[in-house]
């Protein structure tokens, strides 16, 4: 087990040199301590799966490439393609899109059977997207994307109950102050550093 803990620790440098990144600059995407990050390129601790796994994505590379020996040059095959990538920012935007196809059916629905016109329900659409990018941030993206796609999830949520009530006449404007701990929370939350 030893011999692997220096081995993942010596490609986490090679990886992070390649980007020219600092321990800091690791630990804020990551959100661990540096002192965390300096724990586990000197072999004395390993991150755990989860972690190992978000490493993998920021450097594009697979688990593979951390538990082999040798250069970068000679690890090519555990590299992950660039088209890999491409294929995840496509499979989030045809999430996002069906998200809007079902916003579309609906406002069409209604105008058909109940000869109403419902825009409300594109607003309703953005708090659905920013759902969908939670989803898909948290599995692919970077952990700092997070604080931002979940506040404007928070915000859009709000606004689109607002518009819900303005269109049936009533004004519950009070409902942004909802928001407020909410998005202290979140900011709070993103601030935590394991170690």
């Amino acid at each position: 087990m030893d011999d692997l803990k220096q081995i993942i620790a010596k490609n986490l440098v090679e990886l992070r040199k390649r980007k020219k990144y600092t321990q800091l600059d690791l630990a804020n995407t990551l959100q661990y301590s540096d002192k965390a990050i300096s724990k586990w390129e000197k072999g004395d601790s390993l991150p755990d799966i989860e972690v190992l796994y978000q490493i993998c994505n920021l450097y594009g590379v697979t688990l593979d490439f951390l538990t082999h020996e040798g250069s970068f040059e000679e690890k090519k095959e555990y590299v992950l393609k660039k088209d890999e990538r491409k294929n995840k920012v496509i499979i989030t935007a045809l999430f996002v899109s069906i998200i809007w196809l079902i916003a579309i059916i609906f406002f069409c629905y209604i105008i058909f059977v109940y000869d109403v016109i419902f825009w409300p329900i594109y607003v309703w659409a953005a708090p659905g997207t920013f759902g969908v990018l939670i989803f898909f941030n948290s599995l692919w993206g970077k952990k700092k994307w997070n604080v931002i796609v979940v506040s404007l999830f928070i915000w859009t949520f709000l606004a689109s109950v607002h518009v819900q009530f303005i269109y049936f006449k009533q004004n519950v404007w009070p409902i942004y102050l909802i928001g407020i701990p909410l998005q202290v929370a979140t900011i709070l939350i993103a601030q935590l550093h394991r170690s």
